[in-house]
């Protein structure tokens, strides 16, 4: 392996659709991209890898193109940097993408196709021969935190929140520069996609299952340990909004729609506000049911509440203790997941926490009570800079994060 020759590819891949991004292994130069794709259907097998290759390898194949000729501003490059990929291309000897990490939601459940399918359809395809099969909560853990040992709450529709303990840095090789984040450090953030409904930003509503239930705890009896180095990774929540996810979206817009259905029944516990804003948003109460019931995306359409249970927080005592009660939850889940190092840092991160000081404020502050040693940070990036810092690690050999059979799948040698 050379190190920092070649190129790496992150993918994220969710509810509203594929995201591909392209950058040096050794971090010389800002990721091209992002190319968004629409999302990939599941089927019988789960997340179907014959529509995941067609839709992933043509939006590869544009990007090295686009890196390999003078496309600087499609690139994201000055105009010398353009040059001299023009020039020098991906030098010789080596395959045109060293490696590539993809983050999918529902991987953990779904992934079977993929596993199965990807690792020898990209060796043959691309020439790739390292490859990282991640759950998007991890992609999310690492575009927040990098290489870390802390925790990340990753919140939009649903919420789940992940700890990881990692092992020790490997010792540096000398001539190997390190891969897109691979020490822990921030990348130079992809572009931020625009706000696509039912997944990032909570005005619209965030897409269904953003965050799949995935493998128990890793302190439950029977879970499977990690396999690679450090403590293993720790879940917490992440069940889906029929039984879990709570505090997320779908949760708060379903507690939010409860209270106003409660006031136009003249029962306690009733928002006269939350009222006003489901006739506003949703029409008549009679006719919420057949809305939300025959709907595949139920769990969408509730999370599309959240912000107006914020909206509403302010001068609305029932609004103001939904979010309490979802900021505990986060908190809870947080304090669960956190391995015990000292000041460990936890991020939040994911489209819920647009909602701003209404969650966040009362969050930081349970997360306070629960676990006086955390220390709450800023999100370095998103899930898609999380999969470029990864595929950058396991070019360069610099990979210490857990692997595990389901949350994060290794291969190398391909």
């Amino acid at each position: 392996m050379s190190g920092g020759r070649g190129w790496v590819v992150g993918v994220d891949s969710g509810g509203s659709g594929l995201r591909v991004a392209l950058a040096r292994a050794g971090g010389d130069r800002p990721p091209a991209g992002p190319v968004r794709t629409g999302p990939v259907r599941t089927g019988p097998r789960g997340i179907d890898a014959g529509e995941f290759l067609e839709r992933l390898l043509p939006a590869v194949r544009g990007l090295l193109a686009q890196a390999a000729g003078s496309g600087a501003a499609a690139a994201g490059t000055d105009a010398e940097d353009a040059e001299d990929t023009a020039r020098d291309g991906p030098p010789a000897g080596d395959p045109a993408v060293v490696a590539v990490a993809i983050g999918a939601a529902g991987m953990a459940t779904l992934g079977g196709d993929l596993r199965d399918r990807l690792p020898e359809a990209l060796a043959t395809e691309l020439g790739v021969r390292r490859l990282a099969l991640a759950a998007d909560a991890v992609t999310a853990y690492v575009g927040a935190l990098g290489q870390r040992a802390g925790a990340v709450v990753a919140a939009g529709t649903g919420m789940i929140a992940l700890g990881a303990d990692p092992g020790p840095a490997p010792d540096a090789v000398p001539g190997r520069a390190a891969g897109p984040g691979a020490d822990g450090g921030p990348t130079a953030p992809s572009p931020a996609p625009p706000a696509p409904p039912m997944d990032t930003a909570p005005a619209p509503p965030a897409r269904p299952g953003a965050l799949t239930p995935g493998p128990p705890p890793a302190d439950a009896p029977d879970s499977p340990r990690a396999a690679g180095t450090g403590g293993g990774w720790r879940r917490a929540d992440g069940w889906g909004h029929l039984l879990g996810d709570c505090g997320g979206g779908a949760w708060i817009g379903r507690a939010g729609l409860e209270s106003a259905l409660r006031a136009y029944d003249g029962r306690r516990g009733g928002s006269r506000a939350l009222l006003a804003r489901l006739e506003a948003v949703f029409g008549p109460p009679p006719g919420l049911p057949g809305l939300l019931y025959p709907r595949p995306d139920r769990a969408a359409v509730l999370a599309s509440f959240a912000p107006e249970v914020a909206a509403c927080a302010d001068g609305d005592p029932v609004a103001a203790g939904i979010l309490r009660t979802a900021a505990r939850h986060i908190a809870e889940a947080a304090a669960a997941v956190c391995p015990p190092v000292t000041g460990c840092p936890v991020a939040f991160t994911g489209g819920l926490f647009a909602l701003g000081d209404p969650l966040l404020v009362p969050a930081r502050a349970e997360l306070a009570a629960l676990v006086p040693s955390a220390r709450p940070v800023p999100a370095e990036g998103g899930p898609l800079d999380g999969a470029l810092r990864l595929a950058g690690a396991l070019a360069t050999d610099t990979l210490r994060l857990p692997a595990d059979e389901r949350m994060l799948t290794l291969h190398t040698g391909l």
